[in-house]
């Protein structure tokens, strides 16, 4: 059982005419993903590769070829905007993957989505790597090639780390149900807590990693969650353990006050629930096999 995208996914690309947006929108074809329209406004009529027709709404083209997710690389100034309309169109899946969207604009984002009564989207992003169930579908920029059909699901806020650890099972011949690069603006779609919630429900997710950086909360709210509803082995990293204490940190924007949103308050917090924590990046893997007993 896959997580949110399968064989079955139907994906569009809003911002498919622009040089990432192609490029990616290329890539997740070529893994295999249902590639079926594309969204540059004023660009509606034209192909890509002269297969993938192009739309000047998501409106269109979900009316036109049944998409049910999106990847978005609108621009910064307007990726809040394609959010919505995304939204609104009725997609259930969005995938943003555009990063430097100003903070307001994604609260504006939340504040909007939270009015949906039913047919609420999930959203991943913004700034992420996006998700991928291996053999079946990848939506977002990850390589492909790393990753390997099992039983492991990965949520992580940190795209290279996503990778590290995916390359450290694989290498060891273990696969991953799902993998979920949530992104580490400040205000983002899908939390640790939700992906944790959907991994714990999986039949074929046996096992957990989950990646977290300093800044926020998330990471000891999901501690929380998985002391008293996961039934499933969870190894965990957090990056940032030698950041300065008041200073913004790297892409995620991430400031620590105090002890709150520390590496070490996430430490504890995972330790308190029953959470294996790897020291290094380097040791994630091992963690999770110590933690199941596996050499």
């Amino acid at each position: 059982m896959s997580l949110l995208v399968d064989k079955n996914t139907r994906l569009l690309v809003q911002g498919i005419t622009g040089k990432a947006g192609a490029f990616h929108a290329r890539s997740c074809r070529d893994y295999g993903t249902d590639l079926v329209a594309g969204v540059t406004p004023g660009r509606g009529g034209e192909l890509l590769d002269e297969t993938i027709p192009i739309f000047d709404t998501v409106d269109e083209a979900r009316k036109e070829t049944g998409c049910n997710a999106t990847m978005i690389f609108v621009p910064a100034a307007g990726a809040a905007d394609a959010i919505l309309e995304a939204a609104h169109a009725g997609m259930e899946l969005i995938v943003c993957i555009t990063e430097g969207i100003p903070v307001h604009d994604m609260m504006r984002v939340k504040a909007i989505l939270a009015t949906f009564s039913k047919n609420t989207p999930v959203l991943i992003g913004p700034n992420c790597p996006g998700i991928i169930t291996p053999g079946q579908c990848k939506i977002g920029i990850m390589p492909g090639y790393i990753h390997k059909p099992g039983p492991v699901g990965v949520v992580s806020r940190s795209g290279t780390l996503t990778y590290e650890a995916v390359w450290q099972l694989t290498s060891r011949g273990i696969g991953q149900s799902t993998c979920i690069g949530i992104g580490g603006d400040p205000i983002h779609g899908m939390t640790q807590t939700e992906a944790l919630r959907l991994f714990n429900n999986d039949p074929e997710t046996e096992a957990i990693i989950m990646i977290g950086e300093i800044g926020g909360s998330e990471e000891e709210e999901a501690a929380l969650w998985a002391k008293e509803h996961c039934k499933k082995p969870i190894a965990a990293f957090i990056a940032g353990a030698t950041a300065p204490e008041g200073r913004r940190m790297g892409h995620a924007g991430a400031i620590i006050q105090g002890s709150s949103g520390t590496a070490h308050g996430k430490k504890e917090a995972l330790h308190a629930a029953g959470i294996a924590v790897a020291e290094s990046p380097a040791d994630i893997a091992e963690t999770l096999f110590s933690l199941l007993g596996k050499k």
